[in-house]
């Protein structure tokens, strides 16, 4: 799933490649993707695109200037924004393929580039929404604040109020906005916490250790991420990997075999070493701590 880095670059790649052309036709190839039908997606055709922005995972594209309007996106875990410089000109087939969502742009030096809004498998829940306002979506309005802007005295102000484990409460959007499995994997592994740990519990010194690695493993995912082409950005996300997708690979801090904990739809990894001092964590859905 694109995290808080990988839609940031997205939104800096759109800035450089799309700000500034104007809206050609749009191709819906999969209605389920539209979760609005108020302004209508007929209404972008021959719109400016002002600007491209996050909302935690969300990206975002302005359509015009003071009428604006947003075309906001959730690529989910399998969705992917796809940018070509030589589109096909023939409309696509609904419902054959990835594709979900097409744009066509004139380039200000002459270019009719696109993008495409993919996503693989079977379970579709890319989303679109074409509103006036990104507080609109109700995914937007219901976010905390964003994880690379929240301060360590209104980091410690939010996990105090949460019962959650730490794992849960980083990648509760209602909580802190932009942080999902991948990254929340990371942030635990440098701050040395139990993805188990109970966020409300934590003392200061552990909670200003989870701040400044939060800080700095996003920070550093963004720094690589920006400027790279919109096709390289997964790659990118693996290769900065320490923990996460790396179960019985050893720790490149402590040596230790970096372990898993499995539930339904996805998989956290760990190093009992560096994070829950050598215990393992029992893999099954009502994890607890072998004793």
């Amino acid at each position: 799933m694109p995290e808080l880095p990988e839609v940031e670059a997205l939104a800096q790649f759109l800035r450089t490649h799309a700000v500034g052309a104007v809206i050609g036709r749009v191709d819906v190839a999969a209605l389920s993707v539209l979760k609005t039908f108020d302004p209508p997606i007929s209404t972008l055709p021959g719109r400016d695109v002002s600007g491209a922005a996050r909302f935690g995972k969300h990206l975002g594209i302005r359509c015009g200037e003071e009428d604006g309007l947003w075309l906001i996106t959730h690529l989910s875990r399998a969705g992917w924004l796809r940018w070509t410089d030589h589109p096909s000109e023939t409309p696509p087939k609904p419902g054959k393929g990835p594709l979900a969502l097409r744009m066509h742009f004139f380039a200000p030096d002459g270019g009719t580039p696109a993008f495409d809004l993919t996503e693989a498998g079977t379970k579709k829940r890319l989303a679109v929404w074409l509103v006036r306002t990104p507080a609109e979506v109700p995914t937007i309005a219901k976010l905390g604040p964003d994880a690379l802007d929240v301060t360590e005295p209104a980091f410690a102000q939010l996990l105090s109020k949460t019962g959650q484990r730490i794992k849960s409460a980083l990648t509760d959007q209602s909580v802190l906005a932009g942080i999902g499995n991948a990254y929340s994997d990371e942030i635990l592994h440098v701050a040395q916490l139990s993805p188990f740990a109970t966020a409300s519990k934590l003392t200061d010194e552990q909670v200003a250790a989870l701040h400044t690695a939060m800080r700095s493993v996003l920070t550093d995912a963004v720094t690589r991420s920006v400027g790279q082409d919109a096709a390289r950005l997964k790659g990118e996300k693996r290769s900065g990997m320490r923990v996460h997708a790396r179960t019985g690979l050893p720790c490149p801090v402590c040596g230790d075999t970096v372990r898993e904990v499995s539930y339904a739809e996805r998989s956290f990894q760990y190093c009992p070493t560096c994070q829950t001092g050598g215990k393992v964590l029992a893999d099954r859905r009502m994890s607890r701590l072998l004793k």
